[in-house]
């Protein structure tokens, strides 16, 4: 006897899905004045949110079905999913989460250890030592708050890295002793109403693709 059961949000399907995130950028919430010497101005009116583009490789009518059903079940915008880039599951010098002291660290037990003045810096600690942040890597910091490493550090013999810079700034509410995880680091999203596109050949065959905001 099959058992059924309640779909839980935010909904993890990501690591199975069948293409690549071919888009994953911060969604800038900005009103621009251009002056006359040809400059343009911005001032942000909150903090960005990440968006992303996902597109799917050609699928069977089969597979095409199966993922219709997963994104249907989002409910164009209503539902909530764990959104996060593919590429960087894991850090850039550690894939499949190598770490320097192997199993002894899970990728998700590090810990905020000082935040700059500036509020798009930190220290963080509890890092195997000699762990290495690279430009380009992601972090999550308490349960879903979504940073992009600007800096290349490594962590000292205590496991504790010189200040880094993220972006964006800090959402509020970041504190000092808040998680720091590096693997799959992720956001919760929900998709753009109208955005997925589903269409398949006269095969029955086709591909997916659609977009995706930050929900917070």
């Amino acid at each position: 006897m099959v058992t059924a059961m309640a779909l839980s949000e935010p909904v993890d399907f990501l690591a199975d899905w069948p293409g690549w995130i071919t888009s994953f950028e911060p969604m800038h919430r900005q009103e621009q004045s251009r002056v006359a010497g040809g400059r343009t101005y911005v001032r942000d009116m909150g903090q960005p949110l990440w968006r992303m583009t996902a597109q799917s490789k050609t699928l069977t009518p089969n597979q095409l079905d199966h993922w219709r059903a997963k994104l249907n079940a989002l409910g164009n915008g209503f539902g909530t999913f764990i959104g996060y880039k593919l590429s960087r599951c894991y850090p850039i010098l550690y894939p499949n989460g190598s770490w320097p002291t192997g199993g002894a660290f899970s990728g998700a037990t590090a810990a905020v250890h000082t935040i700059g003045g500036n509020n798009k810096s930190l220290r963080v600690k509890q890092l195997p030592v000699g762990y290495i942040f690279s430009v380009g890597d992601m972090i999550r910091i308490g349960a879903a708050d979504l940073y992009e490493v600007m800096e290349t550090a490594a962590a000292d013999g205590a496991g504790i890295t010189p200040p880094i810079e993220v972006r964006p700034h800090f959402w509020p509410g970041t504190v000092v002793d808040a998680v720091v995880s590096v693997k799959r680091p992720h956001c919760i999203m929900a998709l753009v109403p109208g955005s997925v596109s589903a269409d398949a050949d006269l095969s029955g065959r086709g591909s997916i693709s659609f977009q995706a905001v930050e929900a917070r």
